[in-house]
């Protein structure tokens, strides 16, 4: 039943509708106003009434499970196809048809084809591209419509414009893709055979031409070879000459092409010219013929001469059979080898050795392993000794040798990698210092007291002397830093002095300065930590040889120890006081420096912490000279006595410090005595008052000498 024409009974067209826009339909072209919108569609993107638009993408769908447009998908992608179509020959007597081959190709991104026509040689015909690529119509009645994947397979005819191409097959990436998108395959098909390009082969079969083309292909060789070269030292025995000698050579064989260059190596001061080359490179003759050829008689091809009239002038034609043609031999790879003889123009050449890369090449060319060197020079004169005339005082000494070296003198090279390892960095000096006195027979100046440093950056000595109240000696620097000589050594002498290292300064050792004596008491901490950490570098600090030198003493001597300390530890508690032992090892004679016995005893020494009070400590005097000499206020002390594992405890440190709350007792002189006792600074300096622990020694000394 019909519902009346009234309002309210008609459907709205424009409910749930959003867009409303009108596509343009007309427009100018070449100044011409006409209707370009025949495709467009109506208002709001609808198509009008009988309208068709034609499809502007591909049937095959989009990017299956991706989501990409088509241009992204099918990029690069091309379904190649062989074809031909039969062209008609109207005007022409030998032919009337011609078959000509061409390619198909179809781009998936955007069903565009292209046909392309392989060019031949002297065809006659304009080839290359007879379809450029564009989207093809179908033929009448569907020309609203384009080719697309489905309209192509094998063993079909397909109609583009006016031709009629036959595919007669494809390429593997083609029959796969249609394999894969449901479309089954024909079997490939042959293409007819053309009678005009048949006619045309045989005919060029049959031309003998004038000039006939010959072809020596060698692209092979020169991608294979290129830029190798096989490398020969070799000699020429020129023993007839006036100057019998041998000549030495070099052969270059270059692979690409089979040439040889020959270079001479001619030593200095050898009273020859040097030239560049001693053979060109060029393809050497194996037999140098008794005449020389002139140019022109060796040529590519040979002429016959079968006509010679006065009046019909001269008729020639090429012998093909090539029989008066001059065959010669050139050397190859497989002629040089080690030993043999190269004829360069007469001139016998002798193969001595090769390089590396020759040797690799003939043993996996040839299986060549054999690569034994000719010998055929006397082995090199020893150069003759250069004497250095002895030094003259005149600057250093290594200054006045370099005038010796050269013409032009250039001064002495600095360790430059010693200086950045073994230079100041930080809080690091690595500088060692000693203390040291003076070894001479006036009382005055035994009394006196010196700091020897050494530098290890550049292995120099300064010496510092300290100032003491009421001696009559002024302190201050008693040595400019520099490097000094070792003592005993002849002033004016051909070889370099000999200068003192780190390794000549150690506590209880002597050391001449200028033909003065010194004698090393003491050292400090970081002296003695430096030493220890770097044992490899100094043998008085390495714990090892201490321990071979205590191992290496005799029976007599063992017992003696063993009898010391039985006596000094009745009790069997495993220590002895550190003065007993050392003054025992001094005395046996064995073969230890002062220096070695203390690194035994800060090894094997414990020393019992003395018990202070904090309050005496924070309130003490002897507490702010120590905060003016050190810098802290005795923290070293304190962060120990309120320390709880990594953590402070700063509420009881703030109440020791209180002294409102607690007031400090007085301090007593027995007091600061086990305040200085008791600071880090004393402790290099109370090795003598602590107990050795010689019951490890003598583990250590039954245990596996070390290596």
């Amino acid at each position: 039943m019909a519902l009346p024409f009234l309002p309210g009974n008609s459907p709205n067209e424009r409910l749930g509708k959003e867009k409303f826009h009108k596509s343009q339909h007309f427009d100018y072209s070449s100044g011409v106003p006409m209707l370009v919108g025949s495709e467009k569609p109506g208002i709001g993107g609808e198509h009008l009434v009988g309208q068709e638009i034609k499809s502007k993408y591909s049937v095959y769908p989009i990017g299956s499970g991706t989501g990409l447009p088509p241009w992204v998908t099918f990029d690069k992608q091309v379904l190649c196809f062989d074809a031909y179509f039969q062209e008609t020959v109207p005007e022409a007597q030998s032919e009337t048809y011609r078959i000509r081959k061409c390619k198909i190709y179809f781009f998936l991104e955007d069903d565009t084809i292209q046909v392309v026509e392989p060019e031949y040689k002297n065809s006659g015909i304009p080839q290359g591209t007879l379809i450029r690529r564009h989207r093809i119509p179908l033929p009448p009645p569907n020309e609203g419509q384009f080719y697309n994947l489905f309209h192509f397979n094998i063993n079909q005819q397909m109609k583009l414009y006016s031709r009629t191409f036959t595919v007669t097959d494809c390429d593997a990436f083609t029959r796969n893709f249609l394999t894969k998108r449901g479309v089954h395959v024909n079997n490939p098909t042959t293409v007819p055979e053309d009678p005009y390009s048949s006619l045309r082969e045989q005919l060029k079969k049959s031309m003998q031409p004038l000039r006939p083309y010959e072809r020596h292909d060698t692209l092979k060789q020169f991608l294979d070879h290129d830029r190798k070269v096989l490398r020969f030292y070799c000699f020429w025995d020129d023993s007839q000459s006036i100057y019998v000698d041998l000549r030495e050579l070099i052969l270059h064989y270059f692979l690409v092409d089979d040439t040889i260059e020959i270079r001479e190596v001619i030593p200095p001061n050898s009273g020859r010219d040097k030239v560049n080359k001693f053979l060109r490179r060029c393809r050497l003759p194996k037999h140098v013929p008794a005449k020389v050829k002139q140019p022109g008689e060796i040529t590519d091809r040979t002429v016959l001469n079968v006509l010679t009239s006065s009046t019909m002038g001269n008729r020639y034609i090429l012998d093909s059979l090539k029989t008066g043609a001059v065959h010669e031999e050139f050397y190859k790879d497989c002629d040089l080898i080690i030993g043999g003889e190269v004829n360069v123009w007469g001139r016998r050449v002798i193969l001595a050795d090769c390089d590396d890369f020759t040797k690799h090449y003939y043993h996996s060319k040839y299986g060549i392993e054999d690569f034994t060197p000719l010998q055929y020079k006397a082995p090199p004169a020893p150069k003759p000794l250069r004497p250095v005339p002895p030094y003259n005082g005149f600057g250093s000494e290594e200054d006045s040798l370099s005038f010796c070296q050269r013409l032009l003198p250039k001064p002495p090279r600095k360790d430059f990698q010693k200086f950045m390892e073994k230079d100041r960095y930080g809080l690091d000096s690595k500088v060692l210092n000693f203390q040291a006195k003076m070894i001479t027979a006036d009382p005055v100046d035994r009394e006196r007291v010196f700091i020897i440093s050494f530098y290890l950056s550049d292995d120099t000595i300064s010496v510092f002397e300290r100032p003491q109240k009421n001696s009559g000696v002024l302190g201050g620097k008693f040595l400019e830093r520099g490097r000094v000589k070792k003592p005993g050594q002849e002033l004016f002498k051909s070889q370099l002095s000999q200068y003192f290292t780190a390794q000549d300064l150690y506590v209880g050792g002597t050391l001449c300065l200028n033909s003065i004596n010194f004698q090393l008491l003491d050292a400090d901490e970081y002296t003695f930590k430096y030493m220890e950490q770097h044992a490899e570098e100094f043998p008085r600090a390495n714990m090892g040889i201490i321990i071979s030198k205590l191992r290496s003493l005799s029976e007599e001597k063992q017992s003696e120890i063993r009898k010391f300390l039985t006596l000094s530890d009745p009790s069997n508690t495993g220590f002895i006081p550190f003065e007993s032992i050392r003054s025992l090892l001094l005395g046996l004679d064995c073969d230890l420096s002062e220096h070695e016995v203390l690194v035994l005893g800060r090894c094997f020494s414990e020393r019992k912490q003395t018990q202070v009070d904090v309050g005496k400590i924070l309130f003490s005097s002897d507490c702010g000279h120590e905060v003016q000499k050190n810098g802290f206020l005795c923290g070293w002390y304190l962060l120990s006595r309120f320390a709880d594992g990594d953590e402070i405890d700063y509420h009881a440190f703030l109440a020791g410090i209180n002294w409102l709350e607690h007031p400090a007792p007085p301090v007593m002189p027995e007091d600061t005595l086990k305040l200085l006792i008791a600071s880090p600074a004393s402790k290099p300096k109370l090795i003598a008052q602590s107990l050795l622990n010689y019951s490890a020694v003598l583990k250590k000394l039954q245990g596996k000498p070390s290596k």
